[in-house]
């Protein structure tokens, strides 16, 4: 390739800019007037705030996995680490105390500074959305975080710190995948590709944050098989997809400033979250070759990557550290193929990206690409011309795969060699495609999943999310076929669709008469189970997962997706005269249908290995107006008797839940009924607790569902507990739709405590698979007899909106006073927040305090545990008198006044002073 066919343009990351303040030369030239200020303004202020790698989560706790990989990054190659936080978890479960919302958010906050803290890490930014419940949906999640807005303070707040390294969750919709944690790692893949980008969210650069552009991102786990022990990085992670590079640090390596190993401080930092339960969790395996290792998969890369088995820093070598004989750190290696699926002699385009570092020229080099076997690229060398320092060329090339089974991934690698020996490479992962391929229609979440990674580039993500749809046992149910084309020439092609014994399809071969380049088509098909003897749910061999091939012949070749249907039950719900009470006791004239079995080990093992410690069965039926559940439980063991008022969270103990989802098409929770019923609390005979949790109307039962009713009676002789039995009364009026008298969705799941620490161990239900619990496709069908389907009349999700905010966290407040970084990942405000003076007259503290504008001040009085005493104040004029009482004045000193201040436009300020 010669010099004149690359692309070329200049371009300086951010460091880079920080770096160049003051040098004359290339660097100054670079940078317009408004950069220039910007840098110079960010190298004379010593506490900005410079991290390495930036964890992105959705709740405090969700990095424990990696904080032994932070703490051993931190102690022996000096990186430094930050976490975002964006809800402070105060929709979650405690099992300590009654606090609950905001006041929970605070004590989890806490706790994840105290755990965090452990392995060095000293920022932690909450973004003050929301933790509204349990949910498997990234859209319901990104709903109510408010979009793009929560994207921008992330952004905003990698623009502040401006980290090379990226380290988030699973971002990809794969199965029991939670809904926040999916969006929360969807956000930080967003976040990382715009961060560089001068054209997203452009006030920030007005507000101090220059554009800056990590240089690689990692999701925390692996998908394949990894060992345990000292050598086991060394050995290295057969991955699933082959496509999948895996890094890994040993928790076990020995902490000299500790004098123990990671995985002992790692456990401390787990049992700091005692909120959650997790200080009752077992400390690691004390046999070194039983020590897990924490497997980091690479979502993307723009720099180069070493060899994942070199050692517990690979990770960060070619982003933060340099590596052994490796290219020069701050070059940027990033390989960019047109598209993620390749068909079989089409050619596809590819360009290679190299940026020379901010600071040093790059003489001309060659650089060879390397294809997945079988596959040509075309040059197979490429020829990088000599580039200045910050200057950036695009090298092209064509790469065609090979014939060969579809669905089959690898990776393009470019190995960049200078003539001073160093080399250094990068990759991009590939997928071989059909030129058809045909799959049954995703989900709704699953499809706006795949339409994000395509608008991303980033295909690859949806690399193991399954291809997964319902059955109703002994139902014949339609089913959408679509066929994708992936060539760039007009396909022709058949459909077969193939059905394990049992089960039947119609019709069950289609054929395609024409598809355009990348185009799509579908069609209906009908899927009957036949057989109503093969066990539903998960309680059949293959856990009811059946496969189900989609095989697509077009141009010569057959490709073949797998897909999983998954088998739920069905009944009947009869129609009956409303009873006079509910009694708690089994009365079959208003419970004549047939018993639904809630006996099929959904989560956990029932003590002794069978579901004779808990099981149970359940009746339904309707008079007109009203659903009638009949719950009878055999359990052994009675669980923790909680008190009246903690009637909140139903898995803690012995419960019962009962989901119905009116229209049997709820793509989540928020569109369904969700009951939880703890038989007793108070006291062994006392009133049952009820309410709804993670739907429609979260809450106590007597304010989210007015007429909803429940009887229990205790199962007991004189010397034992048996279990119990419930009558549930549900109104039509408090379901979220009317009802579908041909579809609706229905599912009973009985949670069964044997101790008394607040947990629940065991779950059994009627409808059972993993991720039953979030996913109403899963859950089993009634047909509703003796009532009409007056249509669908859905009621809008009242959902949780109140959240723990950093402008009344003392410890955000301190962080945000120090680094710079704005509470919340707020805009700035326009000017300074200021304490003038803050001294003791008599018991009340007395400040001046001047602040950018009008606005409202929150202060704190803070011993450095605790609050003192707080104060809330308006201020029209940019100067208020605080005066802060106090039961006594304090006798030792130490104290700090914190300050927050936030105006009409929702920007924020922090400042913190010392009392006299």
């Amino acid at each position: 390739m010669t010099k004149a066919a690359a692309t070329r343009s200049l371009a300086m990351s951010r460091r880079g800019v920080l770096q160049a303040v003051g040098a004359i030369g290339l660097g100054a030239a670079l940078m317009t007037p408004a950069e220039r200020a910007l840098a110079s303004a960010h190298a004379q202020d010593p506490d900005s705030v410079k991290l390495n790698v930036l964890f992105i989560g959705a709740h405090p706790d969700d990095e424990n996995g990696s904080l032994a990989t932070l703490g051993q990054w931190n102690e022996y190659h000096g990186v430094e680490a930050g976490v975002i936080t964006i809800t402070r978890g105060e929709g979650g479960g405690n099992a300590v105390g009654l606090e609950e919302g905001p006041p929970l958010g605070r004590l989890r906050e806490a706790e994840e500074r105290t755990a965090v803290g452990r392995a060095g890490v000293r920022h932690v930014f909450n973004l003050d959305e929301v933790d509204f419940y349990y949910t498997a949906s990234a859209p319901l999640s990104r709903e109510v975080w408010g979009g793009d807005a929560l994207l921008g303070r992330i952004i905003r707040v990698i623009r502040a710190t401006r980290p090379e390294i990226i380290l988030t969750m699973n971002p990809s919709a794969v199965e029991g995948n939670h809904g926040n944690h999916q969006q929360a790692a969807m956000y930080a893949v967003e976040a990382y590709l715009k961060a560089g980008d001068p054209s997203v969210f452009p006030e920030h650069v007005d507000e101090g944050f220059a554009p800056w552009t990590p240089r690689r991102i990692l999701r925390v786990g692996a998908n394949g098989e990894g060992a345990t022990g000292a050598d086991a990085v060394k050995r290295g992670y057969g991955p699933t997809v082959d496509a999948d590079v895996v890094f890994g640090t040993w928790d076990g390596t020995f902490s000299e400033r500790e004098n123990r190993r990671w995985s002992a401080v790692r456990d401390d930092s787990v049992h700091d979250y005692v909120t959650q339960g997790w200080h009752l969790r077992p400390p690691s395996p004390s046999d070194p070759a039983e020590i897990r290792v924490n497997w980091l998969t690479v979502i993307h890369s723009k720099s180069p990557l070493s060899d994942p088995r070199s050692g517990d820093g690979a990770a960060l070598e070619g982003a933060v550290t340099a590596s052994a004989g490796g290219l020069p750190l701050g070059l940027l290696l990033e390989v960019k193929p047109a598209a993620y699926e390749f068909v079989a002699e089409d050619p596809r385009s590819v360009a290679v990206h190299i940026t020379a570092p901010p600071e040093k020229d790059l003489p001309s080099a060659s650089v060879r690409v390397v294809v997945p076997d079988g596959w040509v690229a075309e040059p197979a060398e490429l020829s990088m011309p000599a580039l200045r320092a910050g200057e950036v060329v695009e090298l092209p090339l064509t790469v065609r795969a090979s014939k060969g089974d579809s669905g089959e991934t690898g990776q393009i690698w470019a190995e960049l060699a200078l003539p001073d020996g160093t080399a250094g490479k990068c990759f991009a992962p590939v997928r071989r495609a059909g030129a058809l391929e045909a799959s049954i229609a995703p989900l709704e979440e699953i499809a706006d999943f795949r339409e994000w990674t395509k608008s991303i580039g980033m295909r690859h993500l949806d690399a193991l999310v399954p291809e997964l749809f319902s059955v109703p046992q002994g139902w014949r149910d339609e089913e959408e076929i679509v066929v994708e084309s992936f060539s760039s020439r007009e396909q022709r092609g058949r459909v077969s669709v193939q059905v394990p014994a049992g089960f039947s399809v119609e019709p069950d071969t289609v054929d395609i008469s024409s598809i355009e380049p990348r185009g799509r088509e579908s069609f209906s098909v009908w899927f009957e189970n036949v057989d109503t003897s093969i066990p539903f749910g998960n309680r059949a061999e293959n856990g009811g997962s059946w496969p189900v091939p989609i095989l697509t012949e077009s141009a010569g070749a057959v490709a073949v997706r797998n897909t999983v249907m998954n088998l739920v039950p069905t009944s009947v719900v009869p129609k009956v005269e409303p009873p006079k009470a509910l009694t708690g006791v089994l009365d079959p004239a208003v419970f004549p249908g047939e018993d639904l079995p809630v006996d099929t080990v959904w989560q956990g093992t029932p003590m002794g290995g069978t579901t004779e410690t808990i099981s149970g069965t359940s009746r339904i039926s309707h008079d007109g107006e009203n659903l009638y559940v009949f719950v009878s439980v055999k359990d052994d063991v009675r669980g923790t008797i909680l008190p009246p008022e903690d009637n909140k969270r139903q898995r803690r103990t012995d419960s019962v839940e009962i989901y119905v989802d009116p229209r049997g098409t709820a793509p989540n929770t928020a569109h369904t009924f969700i009951a939880g019923i703890m038989p007793s609390m108070g006291s062994m005979t006392g009133a049952p607790g009820v309410g709804r949790d993670r739907d429609n109307h979260q809450g106590e039962a007597s304010e989210t569902a007015p007429g909803m009713e429940v009887a229990v009676v205790m199962a007991e002789t004189e010397k034992e507990y048996t279990g119990y039995d419930l009558e549930v009364k549900i109104p039509f009026v408090v379901l979220p739709d009317a009802i579908d008298p041909e579809h609706m969705g229905f599912n009973v799941v009985i949670n069964d405590s044997d101790t008394q620490d607040k947990t629940a161990q065991d779950r059994v239900g009627w409808s059972t698979f993993p991720g039953m619990r979030a996913d109403p496709w899963r859950w089993g069908l009634l047909r509703v007899e003796g009532l009409s389907d007056g249509g669908s009349n859905p009621k809008d999700p009242i959902l949780p909106r109140t959240a723990a905010l950093s402008i009344e966290s003392p410890q955000s407040i301190i962080q945000s006073a120090a680094d710079g970084v704005p509470l919340g990942g707020a805009a700035p405000a326009r000017g300074d927040l200021r304490v003038d003076s803050a001294k003791w007259r008599g018991k009340r503290l007395v400040a001046k305090v001047r602040t950018p504008s009008a606005g409202e001040v929150r202060a704190f009085l803070w011993d450095g545990e605790s609050v003192a005493g707080s104060v809330k104040q308006k201020v029209k004029n940019g100067k208020l008198t605080i005066s802060l009482p106090t039961e006594e004045k304090p006798d030792s000193g130490g104290y700090k006044l914190l300050v927050s201040y936030i105006d009409s436009e929702g920007r924020v300020a922090a400042a913190v002073s010392s009392v006299s």
